[in-house]
């Protein structure tokens, strides 16, 4: 078991159909991440790539910040996350992500619907949402605009997420698409209509 606090610098950062850059935020140095236009579908591999990270279980931790960009459609929600056990031509990964504007909607149903998981290419959140609704997604309290602490902790086929240091997991995921056995890269991952800023990544290798 080792672990690293990662330097997001540019150097070990690779764009997967997003731009990129590395600013000052909050008095912070932060990745900023936002989705290619191009990229018209939703739960892609949208993300920046951390060169030199095999992840296979263990730990992910990172903070994250989105804000609704200004030409957003109305359906964006914040979209941003994390991406894992990342292949090496980018065709199969895991992810979970956030949705902060969900998280304080006055309709519940919203609400529920605050973090997801899903598995590309097979897997997206309206395929799982349809065939095992509720299974997939869940609540935690987050907004927009304020800094969001994730930690993904892997082990096998399940995936547990907790927020802004909670003590209990706010999803659990025991059925890892990709099966127990895979590993890759880790990704800065959003969706349409975010500005995704991440800082203070760490991993902890299993």
């Amino acid at each position: 078991m080792y672990s690293q606090v990662v330097k997001l610098n540019k150097d070990r950062l690779e764009p997967v159909n997003v731009s990129m850059s590395i600013q000052k935020l909050m008095n912070k140095e932060v990745v900023r991440v936002v989705k290619d236009t191009a990229v018209k579908e939703f739960d892609e591999p949208t993300f920046v790539r951390i060169k030199g990270i095999d992840f296979q279980d263990g730990t992910i931790e990172v903070k994250v910040l989105s804000r609704l960009l200004k030409d957003a459609p109305d359906f964006a929600r914040g979209f941003i996350g994390i991406a894992f056990r990342i292949n090496d031509n980018n065709t199969k990964y895991e992810s979970i992500y956030v949705r902060p504007t969900n998280s304080r909607s006055e309709d519940q149903v919203r609400r529920n619907h605050s973090i997801q998981y899903y598995a590309y290419p097979d897997y997206k959140f309206d395929r799982l949402r349809k065939e095992a609704p509720e299974r997939y997604e869940s609540y935690a309290d987050m907004g927009l605009n304020e800094w969001i602490k994730i930690r993904i902790e892997v082990k096998g086929q399940q995936a547990k997420l907790f927020v802004n240091g909670q003590e209990h997991p706010s999803l659990i995921v025991n059925d890892l698409k990709h099966g127990a056995n895979t590993s890759g890269a880790i990704g800065l991952w959003v969706d349409v209509g975010t500005e995704g800023f991440f800082t203070d990544l760490k991993v902890r290798n299993e």
